[in-house]
């Protein structure tokens, strides 16, 4: 489990580069205009969503001495930590069409071996947990593993490779911090993936063989698609996750400019957020398989989504309705209360990941009593497509809304129009909430508890048995 989960931190560090910084970089310092950089951060996202059914299918199908996920996910780890050093490293002097092309190139590698390690580690989890209840716990591990790696991934931007100087106010400004992030997030991204893939491999004996045959097409996927869509409780989860997912992509990219030039923080600020991390975390990984037992994994879900929702946006709509109790930016208040919501962000994303991965585990079981076969990988390849493709959309708009409201390059914290500060926080706060209500209704759709899943394993067992 502790293998499995350290394999997570791959996806920590990336995602803390490619979504706090990714953007913040090449319009900031690259100066490339961030309608360019949204398209081509979307292109990357949807160019690796659209391989991912078919990575999914071509891992329920390998064939090896060493299984079917493994060694898919070993190949993957040298191709993503070099895109990822490439990203940041681009040759000076760069057009808007050059960055473009750029970005689009090497967000491509970065993201497509993502997907090549991600689609088979998930489904390697549905195999080697077959309990309705161990399958919290062990992704409780994973979720807890990425989330930490989040945590201590922010605390080094913030508080070690972009501080705040005379010279970089705020350090996000620092072009030379972006070169030593790179290589050290590139070197934690191989390093994890080769951990978790020999940490696991004595489990390979364990797992299922498949029975799947034939040729990948066009045709076969789509049918295969069509199929696990069929599901009503993986629908329900599906576009669950999209939305949440569309909510993410837009606060992601909006991340740094609203710490920085919306709260007025320094990035020694934004580093307590780290140490939000190292208290959050722990307990929702303690928390998890507790609330899924108390209230099903549905409502963990539900109830997870709607803390986070309310902790974030309770402070954006506060400052933005400029009450007079409410402590500006130069109040130690103000801080205090964003670590707060912070930590209830902190609290509750692990919980709302964890759970959503456990139920598709257990629709994977669902979908094998119905069908007769096991589709792990297109499971969770349908799962990440409608996630990174939200992502995507989410990232694409948060880039044209910056440049539709003039967000200047290089700024300094405390020069942006105040009323481009204000249209910052209306886009990243209330706006992005509207979705977070469709989300609600979607999981409540979502109908296997402990009960039904127990109704699954009986029949599963009882067709092996006629079967034997």
């Amino acid at each position: 489990m502790a293998a499995f989960g350290i394999g997570e931190a791959c996806e920590g560090f990336m995602r803390m580069g490619w979504g706090v910084l990714l953007l913040f970089y090449y319009q900031q310092l690259v100066g490339v205009d961030a309608a360019y950089v949204g398209t081509a951060i979307a292109i990357a996202l949807i160019a690796d969503a659209i391989s991912d059914p078919l990575i999914g299918a071509w891992s329920d199908r390998l064939k090896t001495r060493w299984g079917r996920r493994h060694p898919m996910m070993l190949i993957a780890a040298l191709p993503m930590a070099v895109g990822y050093f490439g990203l940041f490293n681009p040759p000076e002097g760069l057009s808007n069409l050059q960055g473009f092309f750029w970005l689009v190139c090497f967000g491509i590698v970065t993201r497509f071996a993502y997907t090549f390690y991600k689609i088979p580690h998930l489904a390697l989890g549905a195999e080697m947990a077959q309990d309705y209840d161990q399958r919290s716990t062990l992704f409780a591990y994973s979720a807890f593993c990425g989330a930490m790696s989040v945590s201590f991934a922010y605390g080094l931007i913030t508080g070690y490779y972009f501080p705040t100087t005379e010279e970089y106010d705020p350090g996000f400004l620092n072009p030379h911090g972006y070169t030593t992030m790179s290589v050290s997030f590139a070197t934690v991204i191989l390093f994890s993936i080769l951990i978790c893939v020999f940490g696991t491999r004595k489990e390979i004996p364990q797992l299922r063989t498949t029975e799947r045959t034939g040729n990948i097409t066009l045709s076969v996927l789509a049918r295969e698609l069509l199929i696990v869509l069929k599901n009503r409780n993986f629908r329900a989860v599906f576009f669950g996750v999209v939305l949440y997912a569309a909510i993410q992509g837009i606060e992601s990219a909006f991340t740094p400019f609203m710490g920085i030039h919306f709260w007025g923080f320094k990035t020694e600020d934004l580093f307590l957020l780290m140490f939000v991390g190292w208290i959050g975390f722990p307990l929702a990984f303690a928390l998890t398989p507790k609330l899924t037992q108390w209230v099903d994994k549905k409502y963990a879900v539900i109830i997870g989504l709607a803390a986070w929702v309310t902790a974030v946006n309770i402070p954006i709509c506060l400052r933005l309705l400029d009450l007079p109790w409410f402590p500006t930016n130069e109040s130690p208040w103000v801080l205090y209360i964003f670590l707060t919501a912070s930590t209830v962000g902190a609290l509750c994303a692990p919980i709302i990941g964890a759970s959503s991965d456990s139920m598709l585990a257990d629709i994977a079981d669902e979908h094998e009593l119905d069908t007769t076969v096991r589709r792990e990988g297109v499971i969770y390849s349908v799962r990440t497509f409608s996630q990174k493709t939200a992502a995507a959309f989410g990232t694409m708009v948060g880039g044209f809304l910056l440049s539709a409201i003039t967000f200047p390059t290089k700024a300094v914290r405390g020069s942006v129009d105040p009323d481009t500060v204000w249209m910052l926080g209306v886009i990243a706060g209330p706006a992005t909430s509207i979705f977070s209500f469709v989300a609600f209704a979607c999981y409540y759709a979502y109908r296997i508890d402990r009960k039904r899943h127990t109704e699954i394993l009986e029949g599963l067992q009882a067709r092996a048995n006629t079967q034997v």
